[in-house]
């Protein structure tokens, strides 16, 4: 009887050791299948998933399969032979110390040599321009060749040392640069460029000129007026009280034929109709250019500087403009 306790006993005391209490079961997490997990049954049961390789069962002996790089690397005689390969001898002292010169590169020194002979030919000419007969000239005088000449003159202006414009060649291509490059700069006008101050200040001093030769030509004007109102009352005078008709007809004749002479001569030194428009022109430049001088107005800077910054201006239609307008107002 007491046998029969003690093996039930402990039959009870392992059952309860292997198989926990049913709240101990409840705290356990359930075990992962297929079924409970939230992957696709392909990606846990498909040769190439990626858990494979973990969850797989093989024995402990058998170990995973052997990466595809792995088995494409040399090996034994291919890696002695690739070793091999990759080690190059370095060159030879005899390869090294060997120097030759071929029948292209003489040619070349050859050419370089007969190059530098012109461009010093074309140095000790005193003048900066040549026709191109005559370089062409030079250059097949030194070359030995006319076509060589002609080769060579072709070169040099395709690689700048001349410049070859039509019939005539520059030798200091330098000069023609910088004479360029200053035509350039007086030719057109840049934001900000100093000269714009030196235009106003000539068009300003222009201006006071030409009002101060307005109002003299004005005055010649204003004095030929009373000329002829004085001369219309003497006339009338010696017509009616102090003459007759008869006495003053042909005075009045030979005075109208003399201010038709001063208008004939008038013409023919302006080349302009004798009109009160044309005197008054003639008179105002004349008139101008003796203030410009007495002045020391420089003329020609003045329009220099127009024409660099009124490209599309005509100085004289300008003036005829100003003068003539001012005249009709």
């Amino acid at each position: 009887m007491a046998l029969r306790r003690t093996l039930s006993k402990r039959l009870f005391t392992a059952t309860s050791r292997n198989s926990p209490s049913p709240l101990a079961r409840s705290l356990l997490p359930p075990p992962y299948t297929a079924e409970t997990t939230h992957f696709r049954r392909q990606f846990l049961t498909t040769s190439d998933s990626f858990f494979r390789r973990f969850l797989q069962r093989r024995a402990i002996n058998n170990h995973s399969a052997v990466p595809f790089f792995v088995s494409t690397l040399p090996v034994g005689d291919k890696l002695r032979e690739k070793i091999k390969s990759l080690n190059v001898p370095p060159p030879s002292a005899e390869e090294e110390g060997r120097f030759g010169v071929t029948a292209a590169d003489a040619k070349r020194v050859l050419r370089f040599v007969q190059m530098e002979k012109v461009r010093e030919r074309l140095r000790s000419i005193p003048t900066s321009t040549i026709p191109y007969g005559e370089f062409v000239r030079i250059c097949g005088d030194v070359c030995g060749s006319r076509e060589m000449g002609t080769e060579f003159a072709k070169a040099l202006d395709e690689c700048g040392n001349v410049i070859v414009l039509g019939a005539v060649v520059f030798l200091r291509p330098d000069q023609v640069a910088k004479s360029m490059e200053k035509l350039i700069t007086q030719s057109i006008a840049i934001p900000n460029d100093p000269r714009r101050k030196e235009l106003d200040s000539l068009e300003n001093q222009k201006a006071l000129i030409d009002k101060k030769a307005q109002s003299l030509v004005r005055g010649e004007l204003y004095c030929g007026l009373g000329f002829l109102v004085l001369q219309t009352l003497g006339f009338m005078r010696l017509t009616f009280w102090e003459l007759s008709w008869d006495v003053m007809e042909p005075i009045c004749f030979f005075v109208t034929s003399f201010h038709f002479a001063l208008a004939y001569v008038f013409f023919l030194r302006t080349s302009k109709e004798p009109t009160f428009e044309g005197y008054f022109q003639r008179r105002f430049r004349v008139k101008q250019k003796k203030l410009m001088n007495v002045h020391n107005f420089d003329i020609e800077r003045y329009n220099q500087l127009c024409e660099a910054f009124y490209p599309n201006f005509e100085y004289n239609d300008r003036a005829r403009r100003a003068i003539f307008g001012s005249v009709h107002a």
